[in-house]
């Protein structure tokens, strides 16, 4: 395939940016900007039997391949689609049984190195941007990401060298594991919950801004670039690489620890949002700025501290490590507070998972309206939070506050995910049920 490029959009050199794509026509608010299919892509483990492993198609009628038994499929066709790359883990998962642990991004480079075995043209993926140019930023990693890299090589090897002829030597998978590590994506559904990982490396070339003007949002295996402000002709198209909740020393710090760069977008240097997610509570006595720092530094401490526990505690635990670090929070920062927002939604998580139907309820009500604030207008954090909520409500037999939380997911999926997107059509179909 030769380089035909993307209707409306041209690769370019951005200032202090590097490359990057901008607009060379104008685009509506809602209107496609381009669709990428995934150079290469895996299903996570958490989902075989619910989502097709080729296609990523949510239903219940799933058939599995008769000799791993782990991967489900549509039909003939998708499984004889997949296969190529499924063969790759069938005989692998058959020969290690339980032992078969690889991580998802080993299983995303497996994938990828046979990819590029068999596809020597420029791929449908690649119209801009070719996976080879992806960057890989070796010189400014770590001795801990270096060690996580050596671990994801070892990984592979371990896993795959029987399946796999000729490796590709240590250098060139230290490089390829760093590039995806800094240009992979994730692929989720339409309540935000992982679906699986993949490279898609058109949308790679978008630069970051902590006010996008366009949102990726994903069709199956497919991401689509819908635009989220007016764009007009000569403008760059920025997305956002990370969860944009947080005040502007997390957000710089995150990017500059995954991404490598110190964001300068209009949000970073102007902060405008910064007070609202920062909420300190009225009180009759006004803390100190060092009780107010202390406290920060207890939440950025605990929200790391849960991330670890929720391999090794159970739900109860989980649920009560949030209630105290709320209560304990809540002397100094506001329900608004980001910090505390943070703690909620891993607390409705909990609830959600333990069938606590009222509890996750509660805490989502107290999210979403301070999301609303924090977030940019067409946020898909938001969205899914009305939507989690609808669903909640409907299940407790609130029809009428069931039927406005899902309108108002609605209005934002219209414009993020698109009118014909078939999780539009669903979220559609509820609300006509409740008629």
């Amino acid at each position: 395939m030769k380089n035909e490029g993307i209707e409306g959009t041209e690769r370019f050199l951005s200032p202090d940016r590097g490359r990057g794509l901008r607009a060379v026509r104008h685009f509506a608010v809602g209107e496609l900007v381009f669709a990428c299919p995934a150079y290469s892509y895996v299903l996570t483990v958490n989902e075989r039997g619910a989502h097709c492993e080729h296609c990523f198609t949510r239903r219940e009628d799933l058939f599995k391949c008769g000799k791993c038994k782990q991967a489900y499929y549509c039909n003939v066709d998708c499984q004889r689609g997949d296969w190529p790359m499924h063969k790759l883990e069938c005989v692998a998962m058959c020969a290690y049984g339980e032992n078969w642990c690889p991580s998802e991004t080993v299983r995303l480079v497996a994938r990828i190195i046979m990819k590029q075995r068999v596809t020597t043209d420029r791929t449908p993926s690649e119209r801009l941007l070719l996976l080879k140019e992806f960057e890989a930023h070796l010189d400014k990693m770590d001795s801990e990401k270096e060690e996580l890299n050596q671990a994801d090589i070892a990984a592979l090897h371990h896993f795959y060298s029987k399946h796999i002829s000729d490796l590709p030597d240590d250098q060139a998978l230290t490089e390829l594991f760093a590039q995806v590590n800094c240009n992979g994506f994730t692929i989720e559904d339409e309540e935000l919950s992982h679906l699986g990982s993949a490279v898609f490396p058109d949308v790679a070339l978008m630069n970051h801004s902590c006010s996008p003007n366009v949102i990726v949002t994903y069709k199956g295996t497919v991401a689509e670039v819908r635009a989220v402000e007016e764009i007009n002709p000569g403008e760059e198209i920025f997305d956002s690489y990370i969860d944009l909740l947080y005040p502007t020393e997390d957000r710089r710090e995150r990017l500059l620890d995954s991404y490598f760069f110190m964001c300068q977008c209009t949000e970073c240097t102007s902060r405008s949002k910064d007070k609202a997610k920062m909420e300190i509570r009225k009180l009759s006595s006004p803390p100190e700025p060092k009780e107010i720092q202390s406290m920060v530094h207890y939440a950025k401490n605990v929200i790391e501290e849960f991330r670890r526990a929720k391999h090794y505690k159970n739900p109860s635990e989980l649920l009560e490590m949030c209630e105290l670090s709320l209560e304990k929070m809540g002397a100094i920062f506001a329900d608004t507070n980001v910090y505390m927002l943070h703690m909620m939604y891993q607390a409705m998580g909990v609830c959600l998972y333990m069938q606590d139907w009222d509890g996750a309820m509660s805490y989502g009500e107290k999210i979403v309206q301070p999301y609303s604030v924090h977030y940019p207008t067409y946020s898909l954090n938001v969205a899914s939070m009305y939507l989690k909520l609808g669903r909640l409500y409907l299940g407790l037999e609130k029809k009428s506050q069931g039927v406005k939380a899902l309108k108002k997911a609605l209005a934002i999926m219209e414009v993020a995910h698109g009118k014909d997107h078939h999780y539009v059509a669903e979220v559609k179909r509820e609300i006509l049920d409740q008629k």
